[in-house]
């Protein structure tokens, strides 16, 4: 692969991150009603959303920064290891306690493909 290619790759699938992350975060700030249903349904008080959705959206953009963007990265690992420690609490559906995993490696996998520090990283753990 390219560098080119490692690039772009790896600025697309951070993108697709990014977007589904500050959409998420974005629509607690909304306060919609199916948004407050879900959070009830995870056990948290509507009036925990909102700064929830500012946590969300904060921990994005310190991931956008390319200077900050592994601290994003770990920052968000941490929100969506709490999404799915909630989603098992409540026994939802697979799928619901698997998604936020899929986001976090999506999120990492956006790194390392495109920055060789993180590779060099992780290659020097072995």
């Amino acid at each position: 692969m390219t560098d080119a290619t490692r690039q772009w790759t790896g600025r697309g699938l951070s993108a697709v991150a990014v977007v589904f992350l500050a959409f998420d975060g974005g629509i607690k700030l909304t306060k919609l009603p199916i948004v407050l249903e879900a959070t009830a349904q995870l056990g948290f008080s509507p009036s925990s959303i909102i700064l929830i959705g500012i946590l969300l959206l904060a921990c994005t953009v310190v991931y956008v920064v390319p200077r900050t963007r592994i601290v994003g990265a770990v920052l968000l690992t941490g929100y969506l290891g709490g999404a799915v420690a909630a989603h098992v609490r409540v026994g939802n559906p697979p799928f619901e306690m698997v998604f936020p995993i899929i986001v976090a490696t999506v999120v990492w996998a956006g790194i390392f493909i495109r920055d060789q520090r993180a590779r060099a990283l992780i290659a020097s753990c072995r």
